[in-house]
């Protein structure tokens, strides 16, 4: 990559500059959970996660511009524009599930929302709920309050950032549950662009940034079944591993269940079979 000077490294993606307004963003094999990364890869994860996110991109620009540009050949790198980064992440939550059940078991609430008593692990909530964090370098991302949030990237923003967000969970929620998946919870990130415009970066609704659960096996009162990396945090909570580096390898039967969920969450949230993908990344920007 002759024209590119790699400026960064993230958990599963490399970073390239191509000059002052562009970036290359790869996405990697890499898997991480528990905030460490895996030795053991999951063929193609790289790929589903940069077609899904273009594939995202694509259909909500009405409600969000993007820093998209372009995909490339090999399915897993993408051409975007450099923005200044919101210092949160946002979450929007469906349904209880996650550290939002955890919270809620401890406190009733989760980021300063005061839920209804006796809700089940993984159950509907009455309205989806907007949870910002922490935009942590190492370690754990933190919950905080809307408030807390407000102080960091100011009370105008924040609301704009809230308001986006929910517009964006309600449209791919929707277009998800038409094709049998329910997404109980995703998270953003948002950068201004030199006009300061908010523009939706990173990724999108893939099974890294969301929980994915097939609708026919959704049952609240216990952690559900799900299309998304909880295959492998299940194996590597049996091992009674510490959750500190190095993490363990995974077995083969465990990274093809976690390929074979990846790619059936690519192809039924984009009706776009994979090997077509393979073949010619731009066919889910049309």
């Amino acid at each position: 990559m002759p024209e590119a000077v790699h400026v960064g490294s993230g958990k599963v993606r490399e970073l390239y500059a191509l000059d002052d307004e562009r970036l290359l963003l790869v996405a990697s094999d890499r898997i991480s959970v528990f905030d460490v990364v895996l030795p053991t890869e999951i063929p193609d994860k790289g790929r589903v996660l940069t077609g899904l996110s273009a594939f995202w991109f694509s259909r909500a620009r009405d409600t969000c511009a993007n820093h998209l540009l372009g995909l490339r050949d090999d399915g897993r790198s993408t051409e975007c524009r450099k923005l200044e980064m919101l210092p949160i992440e946002v979450v929007v939550r469906g349904y209880i599930t996650g550290s939002g059940w955890k919270d809620y078991q401890a406190s009733g609430e989760v980021s300063g929302h005061r839920l209804p008593e006796g809700l089940r692990e993984s159950e509907q909530l009455p309205e989806p709920i907007f949870t910002p964090s922490t935009k942590a370098h190492e370690g754990h991302d933190e919950n905080i309050t809307r408030d807390q949030a407000a102080e960091v990237v100011g009370a105008e923003r924040l609301a704009e950032v809230e308001r986006v967000a929910m517009e964006l969970y309600r449209f791919a929620s929707q277009h998800a549950a038409d094709r049998g998946i329910i997404i109980a919870d995703t998270k953003f990130e948002f950068g201004l662009d030199d006009s300061g415009t908010l523009v939706l970066a990173d990724e999108a609704f893939t099974p890294d940034s969301s929980r994915f659960w097939p609708a026919d096996e959704y049952e609240p009162g216990k952690g559900q079944a799900s299309f998304d990396k909880q295959f492998v945090r299940d194996y590597a909570e049996s091992l009674g591993w510490d959750k500190t580096a190095p993490g363990p390898e995974l077995p083969d039967d465990v990274v093809r269940g976690t390929r074979g969920r990846y790619l059936e969450a690519f192809e039924r949230l984009t009706g776009i079979g994979f090997d077509d993908y393979a073949a010619d990344p731009e066919v889910v920007a049309r």
